[in-house]
C-alpha cells in the first residue's frame, strides 16, 4: 500500500474517532439541536452523574427452608411407599423434623435418609428425627439462589421499557447484592418487589377478615388462608379472599407479559401468555372452575379476583385498576421472573451529581496538565521526535475517547484515572522505539534505515510490556465490581490505541519526513 493510502486511512480513522469524541464537549440539549454532532458521547457512572447506590441482602435460610420443602415432599411419598403411615414431616426454619409412632419406624426412616446425599441426621430420640442440609449442600444452594438473585436484577434492569441504562447490578461478598442506579433519586418500584406471581381458585371472599371468619366458626379449612385486595395508594383493605396456601399455578409458566389497554373499560391491564406446558394447567384449572372467583396474587397481596367465564389456554389479562406505569411494571416484573426467595434493603444511599462534576473537572485538569509535561519532556529531549510523539499521543487520546463513546462506554471516576495513566503510558512506546533508533544511528546507518531497524527491533519488547497489562485489565474487568471494571475498561482501550498510534501514526509520520540526524546529535 502506498503511503498516500496508507496516511489517508490513518487520518480517516483519527478523524472519525475525533469526531465521535467531540460529542462529549457539548451539552446532551445541544447535541440534540445540532444535526452535524454525534448524538450519542460517553455515558458518565454513578460517581460523576449521582444516583442511588443499594446493597442488598437476600434471605439465604428462605431458600434452605425452600429446598427442604423439595425434599419433604420426595421423603413423604417414600414413606407412603414403605407403609410407614405413622410418621409426619415439616419443615420449621432450617430444619426437616420427621415425628414417628413407633421406634422401628424411626430406625426405617434413619436408614432411607442415608440414600440422601443432601441430608444429614442432626438429632434424633424414639420419636422425632431432626434433619438438616449438609454443609456442601447447603453451601450449594446458597449459590444457586444468589445466581438467581442476580440474574432477575439484571434482566429487569436490562428491560428496554423501563430499565435504566449503565445501572450496574453485581455480587458483593457472597451473600450481597450491589446495584447502582446512575442519573436517578428515587428507586423505581420494580426492585422493592420480589415478583412471586399466583393464580388460586377463591374459596369465599367478604369485604374484611373479620366477616369471613364470622362465616367460618369452627375455624377455616386445613390448608387456607386469607388474602387481601388493597387500594394502591391508600393501602385500605378493600376485600378479603380465603384461598388454599399452595398456588394452583404459579408465574414460573409465563413466556411474555405485555402492557395492554382495556378500551371498553377504560383501564390498563397487563396481558400474559404461558408456555405450552403452563397453558394445558391452566386450561384443565379454567374449564373444571367455571363461574368461579380465581385470585391473581403478586407478592401476597392480591391484584384482581375475576370470575371465569370460560375455558382459558394459552393466554389471558390482568386487571386492577393500574395506572399506565403500574402496568409496565408488573410486566417487567412477570418478564423478567420472580425473585426465588425474599429480599431485604441494607444500605441505600443517593449521591448527587455536585460531586461528580468536581471529579471531571479535577480529572480533566489532571490530564492536560499531565499531557502538557509529557509533550514538554518529549520535544525537550527528542525534539522532531518528540513531536511526531506528541502528535501520536494527542492522536491516542481522540481514538480513546471516541472509541468508548461509539460503544456508548461508562466514564467512571476511576475510568478517568485509567485515562490520566493511559497519557503517562502511551508515550513509553515512543521510548523505547526512539532509543532503539539511536542505537542503530551509533551504528553508523543512515536515518532511514536507522527508523526501519529501530521500529523492527522495538515491535516486539512494545507487543509484551503492553500485552501483560492488558490481561492485567481483562482480570481487573472479570472479577472486579463496578468502578474497578470501569478503571479495566478505559486501561484496556487505552493500551490498544496508544500501540496503535505508536508503531503506526508514529511510523507514518517518519515516513513522511525522517529528519536530518547524526550521530554525533543523538537528539533524534
Amino acid at each position: 500500500m502506498s503511503l498516500r493510502w496508507r496516511l489517508g486511512s490513518v487520518a480517516a480513522l483519527v478523524l472519525l474517532l475525533g469526531y465521535l469524541a467531540l460529542a462529549n464537549f457539548f451539552a446532551e440539549e445541544r447535541r440534540a439541536q445540532a444535526w452535524y454532532l454525534p448524538d450519542e458521547g460517553l455515558r458518565l457512572g454513578l460517581d460523576l452523574q449521582g444516583g442511588i447506590h443499594l446493597v442488598i441482602s437476600p434471605d439465604l435460610e428462605a431458600a434452605v427452608a425452600q429446598e427442604l420443602g423439595h425434599i419433604e415432599d420426595g421423603l413423604a411419598e417414600q414413606l407412603e411407599e414403605k407403609k410407614i403411615t405413622g410418621a409426619r414431616t415439616f419443615v420449621e426454619g432450617n430444619r426437616l423434623e420427621v415425628t414417628v409412632a413407633a421406634a422401628s419406624d424411626a430406625q426405617a426412616i434413619r436408614e432411607l435418609v442415608k440414600d440422601y446425599e443432601t441430608l444429614q441426621v442432626v438429632g434424633s430420640d424414639a420419636e422425632r428425627l431432626t434433619l438438616t442440609l449438609t454443609d456442601e449442600w447447603r453451601d450449594q444452594v446458597h449459590e444457586r439462589a444468589m445466581l438467581q438473585v442476580l440474574e432477575v436484577y439484571r434482566r429487569r434492569v436490562d428491560d428496554p421499557q423501563t430499565g435504566i441504562p449503565e445501572s450496574v447490578v453485581t455480587r458483593q461478598g457472597q451473600d450481597r447484592v450491589l446495584i447502582q442506579f446512575p442519573g436517578i433519586s428515587r428507586i423505581p418500584d420494580i426492585f422493592r418487589k420480589t415478583g412471586h406471581l399466583e393464580f388460586k381458585l377463591v374459596q369465599d371472599a367478604d369485604q374484611s377478615e373479620e366477616l369471613l371468619r364470622a362465616k367460618h366458626p369452627d375455624g377455616f379449612p386445613e390448608g387456607a388462608e386469607v388474602v387481601f385486595e388493597r387500594d394502591k395508594e391508600t393501602q385500605r383493605i378493600l376485600r378479603a379472599y380465603l384461598v388454599s396456601q399452595t398456588a394452583d399455578i404459579t408465574g414460573d409458566y409465563l413466556t411474555d407479559a405485555r402492557v395492554g389497554f382495556d378500551s371498553r373499560q377504560a383501564e390498563w391491564q397487563v396481558d400474559f401468555t404461558w408456555s405450552r406446558e403452563g397453558a394445558e394447567i391452566f386450561a384443565a384449572l379454567t374449564e373444571k372452575s367455571i363461574d368461579e372467583l380465581l385470585a391473581i396474587i403478586l407478592d401476597g397481596q392480591v391484584y384482581s379476583a375475576p370470575q371465569i367465564r370460560a375455558r382459558i389456554s394459552r393466554s389471558g389479562v390482568i386487571t386492577g385498576r393500574f395506572s399506565s406505569e403500574d402496568a409496565a411494571d408488573l410486566a417487567v416484573i412477570l418478564r423478567a421472573g420472580a425473585l426465588p426467595i425474599s429480599v431485604n434493603i441494607e444500605e441505600e444511599r443517593t449521591i448527587g451529581p455536585a460531586l461528580g462534576a468536581d471529579s471531571i473537572r479535577s480529572g480533566v485538569w489532571a490530564a492536560a496538565v499531565g499531557l502538557l509535561l509529557v509533550v514538554a519532556f518529549s520535544v525537550g529531549y527528542y525534539r522532531l521526535s518528540g513531536g511526531y510523539a506528541s502528535l501520536s499521543l494527542l492522536a491516542n487520546l481522540l481514538m480513546v475517547v471516541g472509541l468508548m463513546s461509539l460503544f456508548e462506554g461508562t466514564l467512571t471516576l476511576p475510568g478517568i484515572a485509567g485515562l490520566v495513566l493511559t497519557v503517562g503510558m502511551a508515550i513509553d512506546a515512543n521510548v523505547i522505539i526512539f532509543e532503539r533508533i539511536r542505537e542503530e544511528l551509533r551504528g553508523g546507518k543512515a536515518p532511514r534505515p536507522a527508523i526501519a531497524t529501530g521500529f523492527r527491533k522495538a515491535l516486539w519488547t512494545i507487543l509484551d510490556a503492553n500485552i501483560t497489562t492488558l490481561i492485567t485489565a481483562l482480570v481487573l474487568y472479570e472479577y472486579g465490581t463496578g468502578p474497578i471494571k470501569g478503571f479495566a475498561v478505559t486501561l484496556s482501550v487505552g493500551i490498544l490505541t496508544s500501540v496503535f498510534a505508536a508503531l503506526v501514526i508514529t511510523r507514518l509520520a517518519f515516513a513522511v519526513y525522517p529528519g536530518t540526524r547524526h550521530v554525533e546529535q543523538l537528539s533524534i
